[in-house]
């Protein structure tokens, strides 16, 4: 950035404000600006308020310097301009919202500190709204200044702020057609109502010291130093100042430390925080933080954070004591920045009073304002106070009170003192008097009658000191009845035909003195009770709700006030009672018990009486309540989801008719009570519906009457609402004998969620009402058997089941049943699995059961083989519906063919099981050898004598080595089925003479050739016992875990595959197979052949 130019001190003053002497301490404080109309606020930024006189207060301010290129959150910041007087502009400025969290806040200001949210009106509006017309989020705020005046023109200031984010331009407006020529002595914060400084004119002082650069003086002063600078020079606009420093700075060299340094200045309000942030180059460097030259520690107000290369301090609830300037080093290097911490308004909470006080003695103002520590600023009709010398004034601070104090006041203190704050002021007067005025007679207090004449008189060591007379603090004049006179030194009120409403505190001030004269009227008037309610008659009678609280408050006249007694028949009531309470103001007399009672109910008298008479009145008073609770309420019935409760009215109705009642329910492991209605129910007798089958409930009852509803009555016994089941389904007859009937059914589809108690059976004879109990009680299983019944009867049976709700409807046979036993045919029933041929191995169990049908019981035989059993070797067992065969272990012998025979007298029925007991065959016969060849051997032998009383399936051949016949199952050959007895085996190799011997290889290894790139492989066989271990090797070097080669095993042959062979791999390969029993090891030689690769174009040129 190329040097500025060097100017004077007043060109740089005119930079920041028109006037070169506007930081010359001035005389008189200028008047403020008229209050924001209710309800704005600085961010407010949107509508118009009715009032415009507070925008015409816009005053000519500082200019700022010149405006910075945009950074920070604007994206488009608003224009210098100009415009006539009496016509309209228009400023925008846009944010850019995309990287914002939400909304940002926009302040217009004029000069330094004029808040312009608090001047909308007539001529201006502030606006803004969300553009629609750009593609990305941008927010638009707009100042519309209307009618332009003269003194609008100055700088002005247009502040963005989102959260810890923060920007702000300057911008000029200039109004043409300004025909006043004189300077304002205003503030820039004064309105147009100041007329005293918009009026004031001053002369423009020529400066004869010699010409300085004030920037030049501000380039080379720590940022500490600009306030002070700045207030030497003149220069108001700070942060105007700030920003002109910036762009006139030099432009540094790249930082090798940062990457970014701190912005030349930061503001925040005070209470709020505040996140300083640099980049670093070096993610390690260490940083560190100062605060006007001192180290800064981290605490719980003062945070620093690192991440990546970002370094942060954090100033939490900033206060004014962190206005300073701040400074980061790494090393040698250093960034600066500085922090205005912004004040908010300070409110006066309680004003200044006026005070008169005589010559000589002291005095102290007191206010207090909103905020402890404030500054405030004394002034005597216009001009600041400060401590002087004499010590005539002294300011005093405690907390948010400020006192101004004044020792021996004189004549020359009496004037207008006020006290201002940045938010507000408050005004109060002081008189002095010289000499103090001697009494010679005060008035007196007075007692008059009806249509009397009242005087008071008063006399004064001085006859030309006025007075004025008050009454009840107000000033009393003078009319056909009251009369005031002054004659020398006394002074006197006449009241004629005196009335209660003259009654009152009459004062005498005189006039120019501090202290008064007072005296008090006292009317006589006979004490009067004001009733409408007096009697005991039913419209006069005062009903009171027990437990409230019961106030006769009885307006009463009479002067002087008359003394008031309570009485209920013979007894004086007075406060000795806990709950009764008696208390006389001026024109009422109050009677009240706390919490209200039945034996309260009575007629009350209450007397009254004072000098000029007595009078009495009674009142009837009568305690009403909610009823008494009724009695436990009863259930006479319940349904499947309904019950029918029935309860007795209360034996109290409190005073007034029940006029219904209302119901509660809750199940019984519950504790919430469910109401059933909610308008009073006028019966005693009610159906609850809607509830769950198999839930246990209680039901309670409310009375209600019109004071209210009763304490709920007892809880009744719980109860369940259920239904009863469905009538049992199926009921048959099963059985049926000359005496004995056997019944049998299922159980009923429905039985709800009570529990299933049991069935009950009845019966009774054909064409008999008379139901007779098969049995006593109830049973849980589904058949039964009735005994003693009549034979050759004819009977009806029924069977219902039972449950909590009681006995279902009954299932009936369809017609009468005739007691006399039926016969039935024999009938074996043969189970499908022994319908085939039973075969166990020797030694199982064996139990055959096999049901039969047949009345009466039938006659059960088993033979085998046409011959009866022998009960010794086999158990029978026989039962009513079956019969069953047991051999417990069985043999070969039980083989055979079994018989049942079921017989009624000469009908019978007949069924046959076939068992075959098997065991293990025996040996083979005859084995031998038919013929050798090669490994190959042929055997052939003849079937065993025993076949274990099963055919033979196959057979199982197995070899072993003869001089050892270690370990015989070395190979397995099983056949399922064999239709002769010649078995052909191949042998690998015949078997040596030791059972660990080491086999040698039978097909060694085979040099060859091969072409390169294309994969190769090596085979041979190999055999031993144990398994040997196989170890491949090129030009004797261990090629196991080599990734080119590949190793495979199957069932003896050995494979080794070389991937993709170069010339590199050719060579002599072996392999070696190792046992515990020895080693033997083949060899080969592989040669790779090099096909030669041809060039297509040089064949071509060759053709």
């Amino acid at each position: 950035m190329p040097e500025p130019t060097k100017k004077t001190v007043k060109e740089a003053q005119k930079a920041i404000s028109p006037d070169p002497a506007v930081a010359e301490p001035k005389p008189e404080e200028p008047k403020e600006a008229p209050p924001a109309p209710t309800g704005s606020s600085a961010s407010d930024t949107s509508g118009t308020v009715s009032d415009g006189s507070a925008t015409e207060g816009l005053l000519e301010s500082h200019q700022p310097d010149t405006r910075q290129d945009l950074t920070g959150l604007f994206t488009e910041k608003p224009q210098s301009g100009e415009v006539n007087v009496g016509e309209n502009i228009t400023l925008v400025a846009r944010v850019c919202g995309e990287s914002l969290l939400k909304k940002p806040t926009v302040k217009w200001f004029k000069g330094k500190w004029m808040d312009l949210a608090s001047k909308s009106g007539k001529h201006l509006q502030l606006k803004e709204h969300y553009d629609r017309t750009f593609s990305i989020q941008v927010y638009t705020f707009e100042m519309h200044i209307i009618a332009a005046k003269a003194n609008f023109a100055g700088g002005y200031r247009c502040e963005v702020s989102s959260r810890d984010k923060f920007d702000s331009c300057n911008f000029d407006l200039v109004v043409h057609g300004n025909k006043n020529n004189y300077i304002t002595d205003a503030g820039e914060d004064s309105g147009e109502l100041d007329f005293s400084a918009l009026l004031k004119k001053r002369a423009v002082h020529v400066s004869t010291e010699p010409e300085v650069d004030v920037w030049e003086i501000l380039q080379k002063a720590p940022p500490s130093a600009y306030e002070k600078i700045a207030f030497q020079y003149g220069i108001t606009d700070l942060r105007g100042m700030l920003k002109r420093l910036k762009k006139m700075k030099k432009e540094e060299k790249k930082s090798a430390a940062f990457l970014r340094k701190l912005d030349p200045a930061y503001q925040v309000e005070k209470g709020h925080k505040i996140k300083l942030q640099i980049e670093v180059a070096n993610s390690d460097a260490e940083v560190k933080w100062l605060k006007n030259g001192q180290e800064i520690h981290p605490t719980g107000r003062y945070i620093f954070e690192s991440v990546g290369n970002k370094r942060f301090l954090t100033i939490n609830n900033c206060t004014l004591a962190d206005d300073a300037a701040y400074t980061c080093m790494i090393g040698d290097e250093k960034t600066f920045t500085e922090l205005f911490v912004k004040e908010p308004p300070v409110l006066i909470v309680r004003n200044l009073e006026d005070q008169m006080v005589m010559k000589g003695e002291r005095v102290e103002f007191e206010c207090e304002v909103s905020e402890e520590g404030a500054q405030v600023k004394w002034e005597k009709d216009g001009v600041e106070l400060t401590r002087d010398e004499s010590f005539k004034y002294r300011f005093k601070k405690d907390g948010c009170k400020h006192v101004l104090i004044i020792n021996d006041v004189t004549k020359e203190d009496c004037g207008h003192y006020r006290v201002k704050t940045n938010g507000g002021q408050s005004l109060a007067e002081l008189m002095v008097q010289e000499k103090q005025l001697e009494v010679y007679q005060n008035i007196a207090d007075l007692t008059v009658k009806a249509k009397d004449q009242a005087v008071f008189k008063c006399e004064v060591s001085d006859e030309n000191v006025k007075g004025i007379w008050y009454k009840n603090g107000v000033e009393v004049k003078p009319d056909a009845r009251t009369h005031i006179t002054h004659i020398g030194r006394i002074h006197k009120l006449t009241i004629d035909e005196v009335k209660p409403e003259d009654e009152g505190d009459y004062t005498f001030v005189p006039e120019g003195y501090a202290f008064n004269l007072s005296a008090k009227l006292n009317f006589l008037d006979p004490p009067k009770i004001h009733l409408d309610c007096m009697g005991r008659t039913a419209e006069s009678t005062i009903l009171v709700v027990a437990g409230n609280k019961l106030r006769l408050d009885v307006p009463i006249t009479g002067d002087p006030a008359p003394t008031v007694v309570w009485t209920k028949g013979e007894k004086v009531l007075t406060d000795s009672d806990g709950r009764v309470h008696v208390e006389s103001t001026k024109g009422h007399c109050i009677f009240t018990i706390e919490g209200a009672e039945r034996q309260d109910e009575g007629v009350y008298s209450v007397i009254v009486r004072n000098p000029a008479g007595e009078d009495t009145a009674d009142i009837n008073v009568k305690v009403v309540d909610v009823p008494d609770p009724p009695e436990a309420p009863r259930i006479l019935s319940v349904g499947e989801d309904s019950c029918v409760v029935q309860w007795d009215p209360p034996l109290f109705d409190g005073g007034q008719p029940v006029i219904g009642y209302v119901l509660e329910r809750k199940k019984t492991k519950s504790y919430r009570w469910m109401r059933l209605n909610f308008d009073p129910y006028k019966e005693t007798t009610y159906e609850a519906k809607r509830m769950i089958e198999g839930v246990a409930y209680e039901m309670r009852v409310y009375a209600v009457n019109t004071i209210g509803m009763s304490r709920p009555s007892a809880a009744s016994q719980p109860f369940v609402p259920v239904a009863p089941t469905s009538e049992p389904t199926g009921l048959c007859v099963d059985d049926i004998s000359d005496t004995t009937i056997s019944l049998k059914w299922r159980a009923p589809e429905r039985i709800g969620s009570a529990e299933l108690e049991g069935y009950g059976v009845e019966y009774c004879k054909e064409g008999s009402d008379e139901w007779i109990p098969a049995f006593s009680g109830l049973t849980e299983r589904t058949t039964v058997i009735v005994h003693d019944l009549p034979t050759g009867e004819k009977m009806q049976f029924r069977v219902r089941a039972y449950n909590m709700a009681g006995p279902s409807l009954p299932a009936t046979l369809q017609q009468a049943v005739t007691i006399r036993e039926i016969m039935q045919r024999p009938k074996i029933w043969l189970p499908r699995n022994l319908r085939q041929t039973l075969i166990k191995k020797v030694g199982e169990m064996i139990n055959l059961v096999i049901p039969f049908q047949g009345k009466p019981r039938p006659q059960v035989t088993w033979t085998k083989n046409d011959e009866l059993l022998d009960p010794k070797q086999v158990s029978i067992r026989n039962s009513d519906t079956d019969t069953i065969l047991f051999i417990r272990r069985s043999e070969r012998k039980d083989s055979g063919k079994y018989e049942v025979q079921v017989q009624i007298e000469n009908v019978e029925d007949r069924a046959s099981v076939n068992i075959q007991i098997v065991d293990l065959p025996g040996p083979p016969q005859n084995l031998k050898v038919i013929d050798v060849w090669g490994f190959n051997v042929a055997l052939e032998w003849k079937p065993p004598k025993d076949n274990g009383n099963c055919d033979i399936t196959g057979y199982t051949i197995q070899k072993a080595d003869k001089k050892t016949m270690v370990n015989p199952n070395l190979q397995i050959c099983v056949f399922a089925k064999m239709e002769n007895c010649i078995l052909f085996c191949s042998f690998p190799v015949s078997l040596t003479e030791s059972y660990c011997t080491y086999f040698p290889h039978t097909d060694p290894l085979v040099s060859r050739s091969v072409i390169a790139g294309y994969n190769a492989t090596l085979s041979c066989s190999v055999r031993g016992i144990p398994k040997p271990k196989i170890t491949w090797y090129k030009n004797k070097m261990d090629i196991t875990n080599e990734a080119k080669y590949r190793m495979f095993s199957n069932q003896g042959v050995l494979t080794l595959e070389i991937r993709k062979p170069c010339p590199f791999d050719g060579g002599v390969y072996m392999c070696k197979a190792v046992n515990d029993s020895g080693e033997d090891v083949v060899e080969c030689k592989l040669e790779i052949v090099v096909v030669p690769q041809f060039n297509r174009s040089d064949s071509t040129k060759r053709t």
